[in-house]
């Protein structure tokens, strides 16, 4: 099934977002829980992402990761405010990017009533 451009682009966007979340693991400093979170949500999310490449509804998975990656942000105990931010603002820009529908895909609206 042939992806739209925006969806290439957001499957892109959270496979780069994935390699991110598993290399700032290692960049700076983490607590043990957080640092492994970290980068085993890398690397979910970006094995996500490619998978949504060929198969478009996975992108919901991501959509999952983002929620608990922002929940982990105040769940789990940490050592520096930027890994904090780093975690949060990438869990937002993972799930919008997790949003946008494949080819053949409904985009998410309001339910609709007929009169």
């Amino acid at each position: 099934m042939a992806m739209t451009a925006n969806a290439k682009v957001a499957r892109w966007v959270n496979l780069v977002l994935g390699v991110w979340l598993f290399i700032s693991a290692f960049v700076w400093d983490h607590g043990a829980a957080e640092r492994t979170n970290t980068w085993i949500l890398g690397i979910l999310c970006a094995a996500f992402a490619l998978i949504a490449m060929s198969t478009p509804t996975a992108r919901w998975l991501n959509t999952i990761l983002s929620i608990w990656l922002f929940i982990s942000v105040w769940a789990l105990p940490h050592h520096v405010l930027g890994t904090m931010w780093n975690n949060a603002l990438v869990a937002i820009a993972v799930f919008i990017a997790s949003l946008v529908p494949g080819a053949g895909e409904r985009p998410l609206t309001t339910a609709r009533t007929t009169a």
